[in-house]
């Protein structure tokens, strides 16, 4: 296996050589934030906690790798019974709300699985969408969490029509070339709370454990 584990700069580390190549970057390392007039993308740590937006969930910076993740805040849409505002708190539609993007330097061309690991307290707050070079394709909608939920988990399904909890394999991203790619990630239900992402070659790839897999 080839690991990359990338910081702000996006530098690749290789480990060793000659099968899948995985690269893991920290959610709090985007490059760009945008599309954030109703929903912004709010760092919490042990010492800094978003201010003047609604979060009705306490902070969960303790389990999370670095002790610092992201969460679209405001959070208002926390119950099921809560209004659900369509382009304000929801959105099926990737790239309209809460944009990020990650400049990451892909070794080779290839289809990259994604995995996120994500805090999910409920099913309000657990759903997001991933693109690539400012598309957003089909293979990267509706990622869903189901399992895992008041604790961090990584998972790699999409919410189809017949399965909300979503389907295995179906969450990747086609790189065309080797070289630097912009990654990115967008609202489909706010309170998400964002820690860290993976990106395998390897389709088989067991759930990764903990911060650091």
């Amino acid at each position: 296996m080839m690991r990359h584990l990338t910081s702000l700069a996006l530098l690749a580390l290789a480990a060793s050589t000659g099968s899948a190549i995985e690269i893991a970057v920290e959610a709090e390392d985007f490059v760009r934030q945008s599309k954030d007039e109703v929903r912004q993308w709010r760092k919490t740590s042990a010492t800094e906690q978003p201010e003047g937006l609604a979060d009705p969930d306490p902070s969960h910076h303790e389990g999370a790798s670095g002790g610092v993740y992201l969460e679209l805040l405001p959070d208002t849409r926390v119950t099921h019974a809560d209004k659900l505002e369509n382009g304000v708190s929801f959105s099926n539609t990737p790239g309209v709300v809460g944009v990020l993007d990650y400049q990451v330097d892909f070794p080779e061309a290839g289809r990259y699985y994604v995995w996120v690991r994500a805090h999910s307290t409920g099913s309000e707050d657990n759903g997001i969408h991933v693109g690539l070079n400012g598309e957003w394709p089909d293979s990267g909608k509706r990622m869903q969490w189901c399992e895992g939920k008041k604790q961090w988990w990584w998972e790699s399904k999409q919410r189809t029509e017949k399965a909300h909890c979503g389907v295995r394999y179906k969450i990747y991203l086609d790189v065309p070339t080797a070289g630097e790619h912009t990654v990115s990630f967008s609202m489909r239900e706010d309170g998400f709370e964002f820690d860290k992402f993976l990106l395998t070659t390897e389709r088989e790839r067991t759930r990764p454990e903990g911060a650091n897999p």
